[in-house]
């Protein structure tokens, strides 16, 4: 078993900063893939960013410039740096991780719990 606890959200003013963490613990052999999605009331969930273990990422249009992904693969840890927020990145948002476990070497897909950002005008 695997589990992802993220931490960090909170209520921000527009033009401020949170950094949002997330540790994976548990029968992990590997972490592939690590990466942040977010979902507003009423919306679908969306991939915000994403980074490969070798540290290649990816970001959604939207936060190009303000977000900062990041990993450090001996904590099994991924944050998210968030600067220039705006009230329409207010959603929860959850840690994703594409895991090899150690007892099957097989490839599972684990979410965290989600955390709440809100973004004030």
């Amino acid at each position: 078993q695997v589990q992802l606890v993220e931490s960090g959200g909170g209520l921000v003013q527009a033009g401020g900063s949170l950094r949002l963490s997330c540790v994976a613990s548990g029968s992990i052999f590997s972490l592939n893939t690590m990466g942040w999605y977010r979902q507003a009331p009423g919306k679908q969930r969306e991939l915000v960013a994403s980074i490969t273990d070798g540290g290649f990422t990816n970001y959604v249009d939207s936060v190009k410039g303000r977000f900062t992904i990041a990993r450090d693969n001996p904590k099994n840890t991924v944050y998210l740096q968030m600067n220039s927020l705006k009230p329409e990145d207010t959603a929860v948002y959850y840690c994703n991780a594409q895991v090899v476990v150690v007892t099957t070497l097989a490839f599972y897909n684990y979410w965290g719990q989600g955390t709440q950002v809100t973004v004030s005008s």
